[in-house]
């Protein structure tokens, strides 16, 4: 054992052994490498004696390039520490946005080191500190440069789940582990050693007030230390595209997932593999063999839960466990029922974004649309039918968000704070008394003078206060409401604009069929004055049976014909030949104002008539403008 400890510090320079889990197979990684090598170093040395030297010059320079890396990892971890941002890292609403603009590259790393700090989770474990931080940094490279599911997401859940199992709960009760009764010193007792893997974290949870409880102390360390491995895993290598299109598109992972939980299974089994095969990332070195399988398959749980398609199982049982009228209720000693727990937890953080200030909450949204329409353009490129939501020339903002709020996080946010479990202040009585003042005062204006037996009524009262439930405020839930209400009215002015539009498109096809069954009509009397101008042309060129008394009666029909036509071509509004005029159809368009000016001579005419006298000249253009019965005998007196 004492080899395999020396030869454990030899190949990882840096790392303090000093756990009590170092054994044989104690971290999963390449313990046979170490003792193969171990096997073989008499040999070598053996063999080249001469080389000794040399050797020992090599390592000194490694030693030195290791002092060398290791002053950038100190000063970075000291900028961790001093960074005034990570000071609000106990606010709810993290400015997690300013962070990325300060640490873009690096916001998860920093977002786990700090976590796991704060929770003591590096004394616990002996978690060393040079393969933690290669191993986040690796993971938050590995995170794609999509709009929302980016390593900013994945610092963000992992917040939501660190501040929803370290802040104070009102009413929460804590449940005593087995680990923290006392392990008696005296060999004749029968006390057992604490069970494995149940370790807690440092008393960083301490001073919280006797009405408020923290749902982290009611988990072992390591499970709570796997809830935020997964928070940062849980959407590693995310291509930006739904499990939908993935298996619409028959994309690798899906063949290799068999369509379930394609993603998901990609994000964890990527992860894992991740730590796995590069020891130099192994930051688990010192978890025993029990302690390891059990932290992977609790990540792995967490992981799958994220689907999305499993919402509503998960809800289910969680109801039933928690919020029915006879459920039962988590029992903390229970695996299973901590698991939920966890499962219920991460799910929370995931679609944490509704839960959020405006502010954040607006610019997330923004996020994920724009990824929506890249898998929009994706599909359309594709031939793919376009899925909803996702179509950038018919954005539905309004609605995919108050649908989200109402159907998935609205429903899940309630049901983990009906169960107790939500991170809050209780509301002051002062702040009811206020609320409910000038109701009591009103109700005391109106009534009666009481008795004697006020006094019993007063103690009644009192007791039945006691009785009811006391008001729990959180800011989560604060926070949805009015986003809600946001998008609420935003959608009601949608569909009210929406309705305009319509009845707009419904005015226009209207007045549009108003004008074609005009032009319709009009085109019909044209036509039936052609037909009755065309009939007064084919009268008989014979003189025997054409008197001058008919004559002169066509030529003053065709007269009264023209002017009606003009009267309806002038009407229209519009100059233009038409196919109605007794013009001939080569006419221009000059000959039809010509007209008109002739038209208003005439007109001034007659107004000079009825100024200076009757004249011949007056006269005949009074009965060429206005037909009578005695146009025959002004026509026989001209000719």
């Amino acid at each position: 054992m004492a080899e395999k400890q020396e030869k454990r510090e030899t190949d990882s320079p840096g790392r303090q052994v000093t756990s009590d889990y170092d054994s044989a197979d104690a971290n999963n990684s390449d313990s046979s490498d170490n003792q193969l090598q171990g096997e073989e170093g008499p040999i070598v040395e053996a063999d080249c004696q001469d080389g000794a030297e040399d050797e020992d010059a090599t390592q000194k320079e490694s030693k030195e390039d290791e002092t060398e890396e290791a002053l950038p990892m100190e000063e970075y971890l000291k900028t961790v520490d001093d960074n005034a941002m990570m000071d609000r890292l106990y606010e709810w609403d993290f400015p997690v946005f300013d962070l990325e603009l300060e640490f873009k590259d690096c916001i998860l790393s920093m977002m786990a080191y700090r976590v796991f700090q704060d929770t003591g989770l590096f004394e616990a474990f002996r978690v060393p500190k040079q393969e933690f931080m290669s191993y986040f940094r690796a993971l938050e490279n590995g995170y794609r440069e999509v709009p929302y599911h980016n390593r900013v997401h994945a610092a963000d859940v992992l917040h939501a789940c660190w501040w929803l199992t370290t802040q104070p709960i009102p009413g929460f009760t804590q449940v005593p582990l087995e680990e923290d009764e006392p392990v008696s010193k005296d060999p004749n007792t029968l006390t057992p050693p604490p069970t494995p893997g149940l370790r807690t974290p440092r008393a960083s949870f301490t001073g919280v007030e006797e009405s408020y409880g923290i749902l982290g102390m009611n988990f072992p360390a390591l499970e709570l230390m796997a809830l935020y491995v997964a928070a940062a895993m849980h959407d590693y290598d995310h291509p930006g595209r739904t499990n939908a299109f993935l298996v619409a598109t028959s994309a690798p992972q899906a063949v290799l997932y068999n369509d379930r939980s394609v993603l998901e299974n990609h994000h964890a089994a990527a992860a894992w593999a991740l730590l796995l095969f590069r020891p130099e990332l192994n930051f688990l070195c010192h978890l025993e063999t029990a302690e390891f399988k059990r932290f992977r398959f609790l990540v792995i749980e967490a992981i799958l839960a994220t689907d999305l398609k499993r919402h509503f199982d998960f809800l289910t049982e969680f109801n039933a466990k928690m919020n029915e009228d006879d459920s039962p209720g988590i029992d903390w000693r229970n695996e299973n029922d901590r698991l939920l727990v966890v499962q219920m937890c991460i799910k929370l953080a995931d679609v944490n974004g509704p839960c959020k200030a405006e502010n954040l909450h607006i610019t997330w949204t923004n996020r994920i649309v724009a990824e929506f329409y890249e898998q929009g353009d994706d599909e359309a490129g594709r031939g793919l039918p376009i899925s909803p939501y996702m179509d950038r020339n018919k954005p539905f903002l309004a609605r995919l968000q108050e649908s989200f709020i109402n159907h998935l996080v609205a429903p899940l946010c309630n049901a983990y704070a009906a169960a107790g479990l939500l991170p809050g202040h209780w509301v002051e009585e002062e702040e009811d008394l206020n609320s409910s003042s000038g109701k009591v005062e009103a109700e005391n204006e109106s009534s009666p003078p009481e008795d004697d037996d006020s006094v019993d009524d007063d103690d009644a009262t009192c007791l039945k206060k006691e009785l009811q439930p006391r008001k729990v405020t959180s800011p989560l839930t604060e926070n949805i409401k009015r986003n809600h209400q946001r998008w609420l009215q935003l959608l009601k002015e949608e569909e009210k604009e929406e309705q305009q539009n319509a009845e707009r498109d419904e005015s226009k096809r209207e007045f549009g069929a108003v004008l074609e069954e005009g032009e319709e009509s009009r085109e019909e009397h044209l036509d039936s004055f052609n037909n009755d101008a065309g009939k007064e042309e084919t009268l008989s060129l014979d003189g025997d049976n054409v008197t001058e008394e008919q004559c002169t009666q066509s030529h003053s029909r065709s007269r009264s014909l023209e002017g009606e036509k003009r009267r309806i071509i002038f009407e229209s509004g519009t100059i233009q030949i038409t196919e109605e005029s007794t013009i001939e159809d080569t006419v221009a368009t000059g000959l039809v104002s010509q007209i008109m000016e002739d038209t208003r001579t005439e007109l001034r005419n007659v107004v000079g008539m009825t100024e200076h006298g009757t004249t011949q000249e007056s006269y005949a253009v009074q009965q060429r403008l206005e037909p009578t019965d005695a146009v025959e005998e002004v026509e026989s007196t001209e000719r």
